[in-house]
């Protein structure tokens, strides 16, 4: 039995009136779902290159105030892939249009990424592999 491949990614948000034109920006795309939801969230969704689906929610309920850390149990960060070094360079200038800070590219044996944050501090990396 093959293990399947990730389908969605949902990322809990303080503010989608803050969070979603900055993802709209990011992913240069209006979501193709913006619901509030009986179960107590909105969410704003795009379905990306290659099938991943990504997801912003909202809770009704605020959760704490406290910012993100990947040292939390939980979510370290989100990697989106990236077919090569070159591409990586072209985030680096779309990043820098979009006014967004980033640590630039690292290398390593396994592959280069390029590492930075949403409004909520939520690690975001491009990633693409070594070659």
């Amino acid at each position: 039995m093959t293990f399947p491949a990730i389908n969605h990614v949902a990322v809990t948000v303080r503010d989608l009136e803050l969070s979603g034109p900055w993802y709209r920006r990011l992913f240069g795309a209006d979501p193709v779902l913006d619901e509030h939801t009986e179960a107590g969230f909105r969410h704003l969704v795009w379905l990306l290159d290659g099938g991943t689906v990504f997801g912003i929610h909202q809770h009704d309920r605020p959760g704490p105030g406290e910012e993100f850390s990947e040292l939390r149990v939980g979510l370290d960060h989100v990697g989106f892939g990236c077919a090569s070094r070159s591409e990586l360079e072209n985030w680096v200038t779309r990043l820098g249009e979009l006014g967004v800070e980033h640590g630039g590219i690292v290398d390593a044996p396994y592959g280069s990424g390029l590492s930075f944050r949403d409004p909520d501090g939520v690690a975001l990396e491009f990633f693409a592999p070594p070659g």
